[in-house]
C-alpha cells in the first residue's frame, strides 16, 4: 500500500458546505492516535492490542490504553505488552466511565488524528485505514465507520432498534442522515476532537461528540464496516439506560448556543 501520508488535507470543506478544520499543509507526515478505553477486558485484551499492532497502517500510529479502574486481573497484562514503543499506558485508580478514560486518552495523544477501538473486539481494527482512505485523500475531515446489523453480528433486536432510534432521534433534531450515531469507530482531527470538550463520563461520550460536531454544521463521511457483538454474559456493558441517556444529550446539545 503506497503512503499516502504526506497528501496535503487542508482546504477542502466539509459535506455540509461549512469549511472544515484545515490540516497544516506544513506537516510532513500524518500521524494517528488509537484511544483504546479499558474495564475489565482480561479474556480480550492481548488480543486486541495484538490485532491493532498488527495491521498495516497506511501512517505512523501511536495506541493510547487507559485502563478505567480494571478489578478483573487486567492490570496484571499490562507488564507483558507495554514493550512496544507504539503503546502507552495510562492508568485510572478508579472507575470512572468509558468517556472519561477517552478523554484521558484523547488528553494524552500526540498524533493529528484520533480514532477510538475498543478492547472488546467486537470492532476489527483491520478496518480501520478504510476510514482513514476519505481523509488522506483529501475528501473528508471526519469519518464514521457504520455497522450492518443481521442476525449473525447482533446482540439482539431491542438494541438494534434503540440505535437505530437514537441516530433517527439525530438526524431530525439536526436535520442530517447520518447512519450510526453510537458507533466506536469515530475518526476525528485531535484538535477539532479537544476543541468539542467531551464532558460525558460514560457511553454519553457518543451522543454528546456527535452532537456537537452536527450543530457546528459538519457531516461525517461514513464508511462500512464488520460488526461483531458480544452478548452480556460474554462483558457487554450497554443498557436502554444509555440509549434514554443518550435522547436527552442531544436534546441538550441541539438547544444549546453554538459558540463562535
Amino acid at each position: 500500500m503506497p503512503n499516502l501520508c504526506g497528501r496535503n488535507l487542508s482546504g477542502y470543506r466539509s459535506q455540509c458546505g461549512h469549511t472544515a478544520l484545515a490540516v497544516s499543509p506544513k506537516l510532513p507526515t500524518v500521524k494517528l492516535s488509537i484511544l483504546m478505553p479499558v474495564y475489565n477486558e482480561f479474556s480480550t485484551l492481548t488480543s486486541a492490542i495484538k490485532e491493532v499492532l498488527n495491521v498495516n497502517f497506511p501512517c505512523e500510529i501511536e495506541l493510547v490504553v487507559v485502563d478505567d479502574g480494571s478489578t478483573d486481573g487486567t492490570r496484571d497484562l499490562y507488564p507483558s505488552i507495554g514493550n512496544d514503543p507504539r503503546v502507552s499506558i495510562h492508568l485510572h485508580e478508579r472507575n470512572r466511565g468509558k468517556g472519561a478514560a477517552i478523554r484521558t486518552a484523547a488528553a494524552a495523544a500526540t498524533g493529528e488524528y484520533v480514532i477510538m477501538c475498543d478492547a472488546d473486539l467486537e470492532y476489527s481494527p483491520g478496518d480501520i485505514p478504510s476510514l482513514l482512505a476519505p481523509v488522506l485523500a483529501g475528501q473528508a475531515e471526519v469519518v464514521y465507520g457504520t455497522r450492518t446489523f443481521g442476525s449473525h453480528n447482533a446482540y439482539s433486536y431491542a438494541y438494534v432498534l434503540g440505535n437505530k432510534a437514537v441516530t433517527t432521534f439525530a438526524n431530525v433534531l439536526f436535520n442530517c442522515y447520518i447512519s450510526d450515531l453510537e458507533t466506536c469507530f469515530k475518526l476525528i482531527p485531535t484538535a477539532l476532537y479537544r476543541d468539542l470538550d467531551v464532558r460525558e463520563t460514560g457511553f454519553g461520550m457518543e451522543a454528546e461528540a456527535t452532537g456537537k460536531l452536527l450543530r457546528r454544521g459538519i457531516r461525517p463521511y461514513e464508511v462500512p464496516i464488520s460488526y461483531t457483538a458480544r452478548s452480556r454474559a460474554a462483558g457487554k456493558k450497554l443498557t436502554w439506560r444509555d440509549g434514554v441517556q443518550a435522547l436527552w444529550i442531544l436534546l441538550r446539545e441541539r438547544a444549546a448556543v453554538r459558540s463562535t
